[in-house]
């Protein structure tokens, strides 16, 4: 089945730079081609990509990942209802969220007790709201519905656990989170692992970036001074080093344009699907993935560049297509696959189709030697 994809191919030349390291604090790389080259994890660009997304889009456009769900719907109620205290409010919110999400919240434990200079205990330590064990990722309008229906059973005066068991309310809620989602749900998808009928699939690929040749890892050994020495204390008053390399990127990602209109239409009435909304997420797409750049020790570098070549093409097929690999393949690869094909169809590739000849200028087919007084070929 054909579906409309967006195709987005950048290429991008960084300086020295170390935008995505590994654990060991070095640029990632992966072998490809036979050879060792940069590599950017999709990962940091769609987290980039989404940073841009707040000087491009509505914040009401947009979403919220975070563990500190409950502390985020109380903002929401309290700003509605400000008359609430945070007691009111956070028995109630983690109601609506393990409802609407089937998310598990767990207590957060208070801080350690600090000393005041005294040396006494200070016992100012405000409780924590409940957190998620994972993150969860909620539109703005799937908050604010979820903390109309909060403050719903707030004035009725309701417990918490008895009003989300009304069956109504519970259905309520689920549509609630499964509904009117956000650009960058829509986009990056989502997943919830206690109830995948809210799970969100992602309408956007975002491949690892790579360099189109090889690279070597680099070390910059630097020091620093202490401004209070004198001439007569010479050295370093830290010494350290940092790991670089500079690369071309081959940048590539793909939106399912099809997709995109379903995640973004659902719960919509038929009157407010416009099309719109996907128009300025394809845009806002294109924008931010193409002029967006991770943030990786970028006072160290200073690597800000823009693309050298952007290609976005958009066509309808059964599925994403990216460019053909970079580079050349590894010579014991060549090798491999000239033995597979056996002798005799390398010797046929090397010899022309004599049916294929054309007449040159003068008459002569080509293909044939033209002879020099000793044999050889002019």
């Amino acid at each position: 089945m054909s579906r409309t994809i967006l195709d987005v191919h950048i290429l991008q030349t960084v300086p020295p730079s170390n935008i995505n390291r590994d654990d060991t604090g070095a640029p990632k790389s992966a072998v490809y081609g036979g050879v060792r080259r940069s590599r950017v994890s999709s990962q940091a660009w769609k987290k980039a990509t989404r940073a841009a997304f707040n000087e491009l889009l509505d914040p009401a456009d947009l979403g919220v990942r975070t563990k500190k769900v409950v502390e985020a719907l109380s903002d929401r109620i309290i700003a509605r209802q400000e008359t609430l205290t945070t007691d009111q409010v956070w028995l109630m919110a983690v109601e609506i969220i393990q409802t609407a999400t089937g998310a598990k919240l767990e207590t957060r434990k208070p801080p350690a007790k600090g000393k005041d200079k005294d040396g006494t205990e200070d016992e100012t330590t405000e409780p924590q709201a409940p957190q998620s064990s994972y993150l969860l990722f909620l539109s703005a309008r799937q908050l604010d519905g979820l903390a109309d229906l909060a403050i719903k059973g707030i004035g009725q005066k309701a417990e918490p656990k008895v009003f989300v068991k009304d069956s109504a309310i519970k259905a309520e809620a689920k549509q609630i989170a499964s509904t009117r989602h956000s650009v960058d749900i829509a986009l990056f998808g989502r997943m919830v692992a206690d109830t995948a009928d809210i799970n969100v699939d992602a309408a956007a690929q975002v491949a690892h970036a790579l360099s189109v040749h090889p690279v070597d890892l680099e070390t910059d050994y630097f020091t620093a001074v202490d401004d209070k020495n004198s001439d007569a204390e010479p050295g370093a008053g830290m010494i350290g080093t940092v790991d670089f390399n500079s690369a071309t990127l081959y940048r590539y990602a793909a939106v399912d344009i099809d997709l995109l209109t379903r995640n973004l239409d659902a719960g919509l009435t038929e009157g407010e699907r416009t099309g719109e909304p996907v128009r300025r997420a394809v845009e806002a797409f294109i924008e931010g993935f193409t002029l967006s750049m991770p943030t990786g020790k970028i006072n160290t570098f200073g690597n800000n560049t823009l693309p050298d070549a952007v290609i976005a093409r958009c066509r309808r097929r059964p599925r994403p297509l990216r460019l053909p690999r970079t580079g050349r393949a590894h010579p014991r690869r060549r090798r491999r696959l000239r033995s597979s094909r056996g002798p005799h169809l390398d010797r046929a590739r090397r010899q022309p189709d004599p049916g294929s000849r054309r007449p040159r200028r003068g008459g002569q087919p080509a293909g044939t030697r033209h002879q020099g007084r000793r044999g050889r070929c002019r």
